[in-house]
């Protein structure tokens, strides 16, 4: 593989195309004719292409010449990208947090977090509030993604923890049993969980936190989850069930919240069940967390108080 060349050689190339030969790209870039000569030569000889071709009037780019010019221009520019990027980084240090939230997080707590966070006052020496992107995944691709140091800061949703990991509370949920106002279940007051089981349960993919939450409660009372049931990507897909086939399933009840204010969902209690769940952050374990990684950490865990 032809190594890249150094952008110095390819400003003289540049140049020789914008003023039209080596002598006036070697004056307009304050070099001596003979160097700019040679390190045109040296560029052919690395590239493995003609360049240049001499003639008595004079110098001229050839075919191949003028396209590795245009070339060489976005080449050019994207190093101006890369620096200028680099010194806006080192002007504003540890500004940027990216940070993975399993979907029940990312779609009913982060944004709230977030908004709070840009609103929050400060003063000179905290600076601007982080610049955060978020990734949105279930709890064990956030922690996988944390371990292989993918993000800095992870939000989970399951109750256990994988090893490697250090983590504090930040809130609490509770899944909840929800069937449709239709459902033969509606006026149901309360439901065992083996009516739970055998009624249709439609669950998260392996990897949820709300499945993780399930199976956790399931587990004190001795009972697992079928080996046979609809398993669904994600909890917008699970309330389409529950809403427009008849299914039953257990959601965070933050994901359901307003279904169950305007009576488009209906909630069961399970009082065999504990289905109430911690939320916790995560990040690697000996590692550091930065300024804005902690600051979000905390407008976190501040809501949870208020609440």
């Amino acid at each position: 593989m032809t190594d890249l060349p150094a952008p110095s050689s390819l400003e003289l190339l540049v140049a020789a195309d914008s003023h039209g030969s080596i002598s006036a790209a070697a004056r307009a870039l304050g070099v001596a004719q003979p160097s700019a000569s040679a390190a045109l030569r040296r560029l052919e000889r690395s590239l493995g292409l003609e360049l240049l071709v001499r003639t008595p009037r004079g110098t001229r780019l050839t075919d191949a010449g003028r396209v590795a010019a245009e070339c060489a221009r976005g080449v050019l520019d994207a190093y101006a990208t890369f620096g200028s990027t680099l010194a806006a980084l080192r002007e504003v240090p540890g500004t940027r947090v990216r940070v993975a939230a399993s979907l029940t997080i990312a779609e009913y707590l982060a944004p709230r977090w977030l908004a709070t966070l840009a609103r929050e006052p400060r003063g000179p020496r905290e600076g601007a509030a982080p610049d955060v992107e978020l990734v949105v995944c279930n709890s064990a691709e956030v922690a996988r993604r944390v371990l292989d140091d993918d993000v800095t800061l992870g939000f989970v949703e399951s109750p256990d923890l994988v090893r490697g990991l250090r983590s504090t509370l930040v809130a609490e949920d509770e899944l909840v049993a929800v069937v449709a106002p239709d459902h033969a279940w509606a006026r149901r007051r309360a439901l065992g969980f083996d009516e739970l089981l055998r009624g249709g349960l439609v669950v998260r993919e392996e990897g949820s936190g709300t499945r993780a939450g399930l199976e956790r409660a399931l587990g004190r009372v001795r009972q697992t989850l079928p080996a046979h049931l609809t398993q669904l990507g994600s909890t917008q897909a699970v309330r389409t069930a529950v809403l427009h086939a008849g299914a039953v399933a257990v959601l965070s009840r933050l994901a359901v919240e307003d279904d169950l204010a305007r009576g488009a969902l209906v909630a069961l209690p399970v009082p065999d069940l504990d289905l109430v769940r911690p939320l916790r952050a995560v990040w690697k374990d000996g590692a550091s967390l930065s300024a804005g990684a902690r600051r979000l950490v905390a407008v976190a865990q501040g809501q949870r108080t208020a609440a």
